[in-house]
């Protein structure tokens, strides 16, 4: 396979990290489904393939006896890949400092280590109990030898829950192992950062380390996980984590097609090794294999094309940009939704009745009269029945034509 070493990065880098953070997720245990089947994970790794994601962080085998079995499942679906295509794709374990984790991932055949330790106070205090001296004894020969023996091993180095360890904490660590390392990483891990605070960190770090390359891990405590990575990317950051849907520990992590959306709408350079009309596709495939719904706050999703109070509507039926910031046609979503409510005037009344219900000649009096009735009774409408349905009813009374050929509901919003 590929030489990682001899790779040249684009100018922006995604890791995702869907087969490792996002198993995490208690999403998982909320939809009653604890883990992903081998076929499974790779179908999911092999989809961001052919996104354009180029590395992939996974579990280091040493985690308990199956993980070794999908990591060499999921190296095998990555060969077939890069023979097919001949674009290079790289598998990175993620590591404690720990000789068994380390061992067993590059006996694995992994192209790269994250491995990680924990310098802020609490995880000092309450995880593994060192002072920054004592790490800093422990990760330095640790990766000088790594290096030594394995030249052209991709190793990454973070200070866990970096945001709320000290600068010149991570300095200390840092400047000890900055010569062995390819990137340095700055985890948010409890989701405690803010733009000006990724700001501030970014540039001091950049500044510091000029030749190495930056990797970002967003946590979204505070709801600000695409944000922060938005932010660290325009500061100069190279590399972000992120997982489809954003699931991961706790409220997860930055959602991978999220940021290259948002990424794509301030700089279409920045994405442009990546085929971003798959977005919607790669979102749904996730949902499916979890049993769920794309979540509502995703802004790759139909629930960011779907539309329901009156003017909204009302605009939306003559000029969609009228409430749509952006084409999401460009991220795959490709339709839209108007839906019908409490709160429907008579325009998507209207709309409905031609071009759902494949009515004809309904004059705008009509539509209101039908329209009045509909509000009355929408607040009536029982479990099993729908908006749809009780506007199909109402209309019955007012003994209008239909076309013998309906016309698609869908095709008329594309």
């Amino acid at each position: 396979m590929f030489n990682p070493k001899n790779y040249s990065p684009r100018g922006f880098e995604i890791i995702d990290v869907s087969l490792r953070e996002g198993l995490q997720s208690p999403l998982l245990d909320d939809v009653g489904k604890y883990n992903l089947s081998s076929e499974e994970r790779s179908d999911l790794a092999v989809a961001q393939m052919k996104y354009g994601v180029r590395f992939f962080e996974v579990f280091s085998p040493v985690v308990n006896e199956k993980e070794g079995g999908y990591l060499s499942d999921l190296i095998k679906a990555r060969n077939n890949f890069c023979k097919e295509t001949k674009e290079p794709v790289f598998i990175l374990a993620h590591a404690r400092c720990h000789p068994a984790d380390i061992e067993e991932a590059i006996k694995a055949g992994v192209d790269g280590l994250n491995l990680y330790i924990g310098t802020s106070e609490e995880i000092k205090k309450y995880g593994h109990g060192k002072k920054i001296n004592e790490i800093i004894k422990i990760v330095k020969p640790l990766l000088k030898s790594l290096r030594k023996n394995y030249p052209n091993l991709l190793l990454r180095f973070s200070g866990e829950d970096a945001f709320r360890t000290p600068i010149e904490e991570l300095f200390k660590v840092y400047d000890s192992i900055v010569e062995f390392i390819d990137r340095l990483g700055t985890p948010d891990t409890v989701g405690v950062a803010n733009p000006e605070k990724v700001i501030e960190r970014v540039t001091a770090l950049r500044k510091r380390y000029p030749k190495t390359p930056l990797e970002g891990h967003f946590h979204n405590d505070r709801g600000y996980a695409l944000v922060n990575a938005v932010t660290a990317v325009k500061a100069g950051m190279q590399y972000i984590q992120t997982s489809v849907l954003g699931i991961g520990e706790r409220s997860g992590v930055t959602s991978l097609t999220g940021l290259l959306c948002n990424l794509y709408l301030e700089n279409p350079k920045l994405t442009s090794g990546f085929n971003l009309k798959e977005s919607y596709s790669l979102n749904v495939f996730l949902s499916s294999i979890l049993g769920i719904q794309v979540s509502t706050t995703e802004p790759v999703s139909l629930t960011n094309r779907t539309h329901s109070a009156g003017p909204h509507t009302s605009a939306v039926i003559k000029n969609s940009s009228t409430y749509e910031g952006y084409d999401l046609s460009l991220f795959g979503v490709t339709e839209r939704r108007l839906l019908l409510g409490p709160l429907s005037g008579r325009h998507i009344i209207k709309y409905y009745l031609t071009h759902v219900l494949n009515y004809v000649e309904v004059t705008d009096e009509t539509a209101n009269d039908i329209a009045t009735e509909f509000k009355k009774r929408t607040g009536r409408i029982k479990n099993g029945r729908t908006p749809t349905q009780l506007l199909g009813e109402i209309a019955k009374g007012f003994k209008l034509a239909k076309l013998s050929k309906p016309v698609s509901h869908e095709e008329n919003l594309k």
